[in-house]
């Protein structure tokens, strides 16, 4: 029964285009992103809202009698302080822009992309991408995507992925100037860090920790779909 099951999967595979002919590849990318860590700041419209809304709501508000709002005092007053100091929002990495510490834009998300050698680049150049690989035998695509983000950090203890599905996809056409790089179409799947703020990152050359806007200016061509597909 399980024999036959993989074989349908298989066939499935097949007739939706999953193709891993020389003619159509597909290509597993992962977005793998860091939640923000702090509370972003209140919008000035948002502030002046509550502000508002607090007045309006300080004319109608119930009028308790003096005895009951003093009736605390009687409890005794306790010489118990303590002193609080909140971490600074803007940290050492923010001020020298470490785009490849995870400890900068705490409010933002931020966005792995490797700089190495990537499937469809001309001549094999290194060039900036995310975490991919090239879709062989894997049960699933997503199964793919995980080796994709396996090979970069080594271990996936400290990841989700969101979903088995992939958030986008975008075809792949031969330019002029790279003829012999047959079209592919590049699937996306969306994994976030969990419970770390340190992550290894390894075979690449160098790699960068980025919010949605700084990754509009490693991918300028692909600046419209990617942000589309982010959402932050």
């Amino acid at each position: 029964m399980q024999r036959s099951c993989t074989t349908l999967a298989r066939s499935l595979i097949s007739t939706r285009g999953f193709c891993t002919s020389n003619s159509d590849k597909i290509v597993a990318s992962v977005l793998f992103e860091r939640l923000p860590v702090v509370v972003p700041k209140i919008d000035p419209v948002v502030y002046a809202f509550q502000e508002f809304s607090f007045r309006w709501g300080q004319q109608y508000r119930r009028v308790y009698p003096d005895k009951f709002l003093h009736k605390s005092d009687a409890r005794g007053n306790t010489n118990y302080q303590m002193d609080y100091v909140p971490a600074p929002r803007v940290t050492e990495a923010d001020k020298t822009n470490d785009r490849r510490s995870l400890n900068r834009a705490l409010d933002r998300r931020l966005y792995l992309i490797i700089y190495g050698k990537a499937y469809g680049t001309l001549d094999g150049k290194p060039v900036w991408h995310f975490p991919e690989k090239i879709y062989e035998s894997e049960e699933t695509l997503r199964k793919c995507a995980e080796s994709a983000l396996k090979s970069v950090i080594g271990d996936l203890s400290h990841t989700y992925f969101v979903g088995n599905a992939p958030m986008g996809h975008m075809v792949i056409q031969p330019t002029e100037n790279a003829q012999d790089v047959p079209s592919f179409k590049r699937f996306f799947f969306k994994s976030q860090v969990i419970a770390t703020n340190k992550v290894p990152i390894g075979k690449c050359e160098d790699y960068v920790w980025v919010t949605k806007d700084e990754l509009m200016e490693y991918f300028p061509e692909q600046a419209e779909y990617l942000n589309k597909m982010i959402i932050s």
